[in-house]
């Protein structure tokens, strides 16, 4: 992408703009910069329920601030970590470090450089936070060595990302941890098990080949279809219970009542033997969900 110079001369490219750790679209690959959408809006979700409206913005700011390093953080240490796979993937041997678009030393560099700035944003939103931090940090990057060992690595990764909700309750409210964040976390890590099971289908020769322990590759296609039916149906009783819990108003069971079509929709285009709605299972579906969760929770406390 380029932008005309204003002042003359040479036009600017954003492929161009480089970085100690690389070239920034090379570092937006690697860490799939897109994929924010997922956990983001929950972070902002928990915040607007503790507060119950809009949150401080200096407290908003920094939940960004660090729900977008962490994320960078376990995604750049996700693929140091399966560097050595990803060479032999074909799926994934176009990845900016197996190309050597980034070496190993810059990604390095860039996760402790995100860990740095994910502390010291939690600092600046309160001293819980600042606790937290390098705990949460740790349980991030243990995901990204557990299919190596169990099929649970699906639901830690949920669980990962079911952190947000909890981050942006904790944000505003740290002296209190009330049972609607805790609701949505449950929501947020069956449902993410869900989807990160419908990707792995993607994988599942690959994984068996290499002895990755998926649960498509562990349990077989039609037990792992099950799993994130029964993920898809939790994630559905356990929004309806934060709605409940956090005393939402109508319009949030209206959102629900859509979520939960959306993820039967999700369901049913899933075929392990046809993958070519994965794409739209995994991305387009989820990465409406997410923004309509923050929508439900706003109306649902002014409407």
């Amino acid at each position: 992408m380029r932008f005309k110079n204003p002042l003359g001369g040479v036009s600017l490219s954003v492929d161009a703009l480089s970085a100690p750790f690389g070239k920034f679209t090379d570092i937006c690959r690697m860490i799939k910069i897109e994929h924010s959408v997922f956990a983001l809006p929950y972070a902002w979700a928990g915040a607007v329920l503790a507060a119950r409206g809009l949150p401080p913005l200096w407290s908003l700011f920094f939940l960004t601030i660090a729900m977008v390093a962490a994320r960078s953080f376990a995604m750049a240490f996700n693929r140091l970590v399966d560097l050595p796979f990803d060479r032999d993937n074909p799926r994934t041997q176009n990845r900016p470090l197996v190309t050597g678009a980034i070496t190993t030393r810059q990604t390095w560099g860039f996760c402790a450089f995100m860990a740095i700035i994910f502390v010291v944003a939690c600092g600046c939103i309160n001293q819980v936070c600042l606790w937290l931090s390098v705990p949460a940090l740790i349980f991030s990057a243990i995901y990204s060595i557990l299919k190596r060992f169990s099929p649970m690595c699906h639901f830690w990764l949920g669980a990962t990302l079911g952190l947000a909700p909890l981050a942006g309750w904790l944000s505003v409210s740290p002296s209190s941890l009330t049972l609607p964040p805790l609701l949505l976390f449950l929501a947020v890590t069956f449902w993410v098990a869900a989807f990160d099971i419908y990707y792995a289908f993607q994988d599942m020769d690959f994984d068996m080949a290499f002895d990755l322990h998926s649960i498509p590759a562990t349990c077989g296609a039609e037990t792992a279809l099950a799993l994130a039916a029964f993920s898809h149906a939790m994630t559905s009783i356990f929004l309806l219970l934060a709605g409940f819990a956090a005393g939402l108003h109508w319009p949030w069971y209206v959102v629900w009542l859509g979520i939960t079509i959306m993820l039967f929709v999700e369901h049913r285009l899933m075929k392990p033997q046809d993958l070519r709605h994965v794409n739209t299972a995994f991305f387009t579906l989820n990465g409406i969900i997410s923004p309509v969760v923050l929508i439900g929770v706003v109306l649902g406390i002014y409407l």
